[in-house]
């Protein structure tokens, strides 16, 4: 089993910092903001939390996503639009599938326009 070696040189990924927030409750608390119909990326998610270079970060925070039905993990993708090939809750097509249901456009290629459909709040 391959583990993240930037989540664990990333101290405040487990461990609280000085406002008493991990990591990976900022993680969650920014990709709740996301409005559906909206997608962000995981290095737009990691720079909003304070990381900019923690995207794979974020991504192994959202595979342990304690609210899937609430944290909108679904709406997060690469820097070039495309899903995750292992989205952690279902796999690919459902990742497009829900997507889909909120009005977001997902081609054959499971990518999304993100000139269309970036999240631009902050």
């Amino acid at each position: 089993m391959r583990r993240d070696c930037s989540v664990l040189r990333n101290k405040n990924a487990v461990q609280g910092n000085k406002s008493g927030m991990s990591f990976y409750d900022k993680v969650y608390e920014q990709v709740r903001k996301i409005p559906a119909g909206k997608v962000a990326t995981y290095g737009q998610i990691a720079a909003m939390c304070g990381s900019p270079k923690a995207s794979r970060a974020v991504g192994y925070a959202l595979h342990f996503n304690p609210m899937p039905g609430v944290i909108p993990c679904h709406r997060i993708v690469n820097r070039f639009g495309g899903l995750a090939p292992a989205f952690a809750f279902g796999g690919i097509e459902v990742q497009a599938e829900l997507l889909r249901a909120e009005g977001v456009e997902v081609g054959a290629d499971h990518s999304v326009d993100l000139d269309k459909y970036r999240y631009r709040g902050n």
